[in-house]
């Protein structure tokens, strides 16, 4: 019996870059991760630098091909932190500066100018998103105007802009290709979802140059290949998306009304609306989940800044805890929160609040405060934070779905999901592989080589491991809610 063809995916993260090796049928054969360092040069900015990232994407792909043998790989797919921003140098292939990542709020200023000087109702029509530093286009500004001579070279088009899939592609290919795909595109703040192209208008809004910009393709298709001297091999690059669009097709949310929430160092709730492109009412966003062969499948999404970054928070930043894994046993000794609450706004509060100067902040703290009702707190915000998302989406008409999918590094805390299905009220589904997002990019790069006929056939090996229904009074739920409006309310200004 032949041996079932490989399929390499990149999975470039906000802590952390992965390299997986797929079979035909969807399993792993093989992995290799390293830790991204974070660089916080002041409050509210982030960044990393591009040049570890890369060094680490070939590392961690050499290390996974190790492992295949004399077995050839028919397809590489790429997913990535979405809308961190980096500006290189066409003729070096040298970043100007270290990559301003998606949590940076260094442009808040400049979006809120926008705001104030009427912008966003045309930005919001044209992209599905909202004037926000979360997206690309302040990024890039800063960096036109902050690194000397970039912005008289971005003119003159030497220099390239991309997300982080856009230069992995560049240096895969030895500079060869300079291209994105439609659903990293798409959160740039400069492309027009309904077009699919970038716009115009809003380039010379920001005063971004198009001569910098990457072309726009779908998300499955060949657009290049890997230059020999990387791995040994050739091998074609057939996938890419944005890490929660991948999220998507990994989990099989592939018809209108399933949907996912991925709780990493953030959490991404995104509802698959089919053909219907809907526009939010309540400040979520209207996105591509993909394109494939010119036709876009949309989404309605909403971002938590903050989850598991939280729980590195108390590690790290206290040290209240040894590990993320702590928080599981420190939580479910609890009878309950102690009244204790954490709004982790820790780079500002994301949808449905949009709120850039928001900060971070620990309410109902007594004596009895510990170690336990931290990082239950930490735990809780992230229930809270996806159900204020739940309640946004169908304030827009959006139908509960059956259940909710979950993936990511804190959807392996059986407590944490036990507590998001009772304040959700609704099932909470985890993927039997905890690789939803590099099986995505997998799957796309699959369908981009030919080796499946549809990526919603090929999703059928999604399988759950685990599921969680409610269980909790609406009384109990109803004092939770109350709790944290209560706490949101206190943070932005109002007494509830």
């Amino acid at each position: 019996m032949a041996a079932l063809p490989l399929i390499l995916a990149i999975d470039q993260g906000t802590t952390s870059t992965r390299a997986l090796l797929f079979d035909g049928a969807g399993g792993v054969q093989a992995t290799a991760q390293v830790a991204l360092p974070q660089i916080f040069p002041r409050d509210g900015w982030v960044e990393h630098d591009p040049e570890i990232i890369w060094r680490d994407t070939v590392q961690v792909c050499r290390d996974a091909l190790a492992t295949a043998s004399d077995r050839a790989v028919a397809a590489v797919g790429i997913t990535n932190q979405r809308e961190t921003a980096i500006v290189w140098d066409r003729a070096s292939g040298r970043p100007v500066h270290n990559a301003i990542v998606w949590q940076d709020r260094r442009g808040a200023a400049l979006c809120q100018r926008m705001v104030a000087d009427g912008h966003e109702a045309m930005i919001q029509a044209r992209t599905g998103l909202l004037a926000d530093s979360y997206f690309s286009a302040s990024k890039i500004v800063w960096l036109l105007d902050h690194v000397d001579g970039a912005r008289a070279a971005a003119q003159a088009g030497r220099l390239a802009f991309g997300t982080v899939d856009s230069f992995l592609l560049w240096r895969l290919t030895d500079g060869k290709v300079h291209a994105t795909d439609a659903t990293n595109a798409a959160r740039t703040l400069l492309f027009d979802v309904h077009r699919q192209d970038w716009d115009e208008d809003l380039l010379r809004l920001f005063g971004v140059p198009r001569a910098m910009l990457p072309e726009v393709v779908d998300c499955a298709g060949r657009f290049g290949e890997t230059t020999p001297s990387l791995f040994g091999q050739t091998m074609a690059i057939t996938g890419m998306a944005g890490d929660q669009h991948a999220a998507m097709v990994g989990q099989a949310c592939v018809a209108p009304g399933m949907m996912k929430a991925t709780f990493g160092t953030g959490g991404f709730i995104m509802l698959n609306t089919g053909d219907r492109v809907v526009a939010s009412r309540n400040r979520l966003l209207t996105t591509p989940a993909w394109r494939l062969d010119g036709r876009v499948t949309w989404a309605l999404e909403g971002s938590i800044f903050v989850a598991g970054a939280a729980l590195q928070w108390l590690r790290d930043g206290l040290g209240v805890i040894g590990a993320a894994a702590e928080s599981e046993p420190l939580a479910r000794a609890l009878d309950g929160n102690g009244g204790v609450y954490l709004v982790p706004a820790f780079t500002g509060l994301g949808a449905p609040h949009w709120d850039a100067a928001a900060r971070g902040a620990l309410f109902g703290l007594t004596r009895d405060t510990g170690r336990g009702h931290l990082a239950r707190a930490a735990l809780e915000a992230v229930a809270y934070q996806t159900c204020d998302l739940l309640q946004a989406m169908q304030a827009d008409g959006a139908p509960p779905p059956a259940t909710l999918r979950v993936d990511g590094g804190m959807a392996v805390n059986d407590w944490l999901m036990q507590f998001l299905a009772d304040m959700a009220d609704l099932p909470v589904e985890r993927a039997a592989t905890a690789e939803a997002t590099a099986a995505g990019a997998a799957l796309l790069a699959g369908y981009g080589a030919g080796l499946h006929e549809s990526v919603e056939r090929a999703s059928q090996v999604w399988r759950a491991a685990g599921r969680f229904d409610p269980g909790m009074t609406l009384a109990s739920r109803q004092a939770l809610v109350r709790g944290w409006q209560t706490a949101i309310g206190r943070l932005r200004g109002s007494p509830a």
